[in-house]
């Protein structure tokens, strides 16, 4: 009668679980999974661990632990922080493409544009996707403005982060008036004297705040230079900025005000 002799090599699935074992017990994995996570070795189920499961997790994290009934109806808030977050995100994302085939001098910039919405696959869908969307942002922006108003969230202690949404909307409406200007048609070309010229009235430093815009004495190259800058990089640098500081007052100061 044969003798059946075992194996002794590991199988296939035993070689699998000690590379991943030895993997979570490695020091790279250690820096970059924190204490408690199910992704180290060894995790147990208890409260300890489930906390910091939620402590080390940034998207557990940015949810607060109670909401308030009111805060998830639709009726009340009608989403509209969250729609014009939202548009920010899908401006930057059009925005970007559109950056591909635009180059901000005075020569090419119009003739960029043309060529974008003629001779480019889905450039003039994208262009009017980036248009369209900066419209909205602007209307979701004053309605969320009128809404906070109107049920009086910006009362204690809520008074700072409403002064937080008001530079927010004076921040959307220059991002919107710098986009305007990006085609240097006519009407680019009026709007900049417009904008500048009442800049200039400015008391104290207006002839310095007029000069920085234009950069120089009259509308040239270097005025379309200054504002695609201001456009693409430095307000909306800005803009997360505010809005990072919005969304966490937002959750310290109670989360969304109840009803009247």
């Amino acid at each position: 009668m044969a003798k059946v002799i075992d194996d002794p090599r590991p199988t296939a699935k035993e070689r699998l679980n000690q590379t991943v074992e030895n993997v979570q017990g490695s020091q790279a994995w250690s820096s970059i999974f924190r204490p408690g996570s199910i992704f180290r070795k060894g995790y147990t189920d208890s409260p300890r661990n489930r906390s910091y499961v939620i402590m080390n997790s940034v998207l557990y994290h940015l949810h607060p632990v109670k909401v308030k009934r009111h805060a998830v109806k639709v009726s009340y808030t009608l989403c509209l922080g969250g729609l014009s977050f939202f548009l920010f995100i899908h401006l930057t994302v059009t925005g970007i493409f559109l950056m591909f085939f635009y180059r901000p001098e005075a020569t090419a910039a119009w003739n960029d544009i043309s060529s974008l919405q003629t001779s480019v696959a889905f450039g003039l869908l994208v262009r009017n996707m980036h248009r369209w969307g900066a419209h909205l942002m602007v209307l979701s922006v004053f309605l969320h403005m009128a809404r906070v108003f109107y049920h009086g969230a910006y009362k204690a202690p809520r008074e700072f982060n409403w002064v937080i949404g008001v530079v927010l909307l004076t921040l959307t409406l220059l991002l919107s008036f710098t986009g305007y200007l990006l085609p240097w048609d006519q009407l680019s070309m009026w709007a900049v004297a417009v904008g500048t010229n009442m800049m200039g009235y400015t008391p104290v430093f207006g002839s310095q705040v007029r000069f920085v815009l234009l950069g120089g004495v009259e509308i040239g190259s270097e005025t379309l230079l200054r504002w695609y800058v201001l456009h693409v990089l430095m307000l909306p640098f800005v803009i997360v900025i505010f809005m990072a500081i919005h969304f966490w007052r937002v959750r310290k100061d109670g989360g969304i005000s109840g009803p009247l």
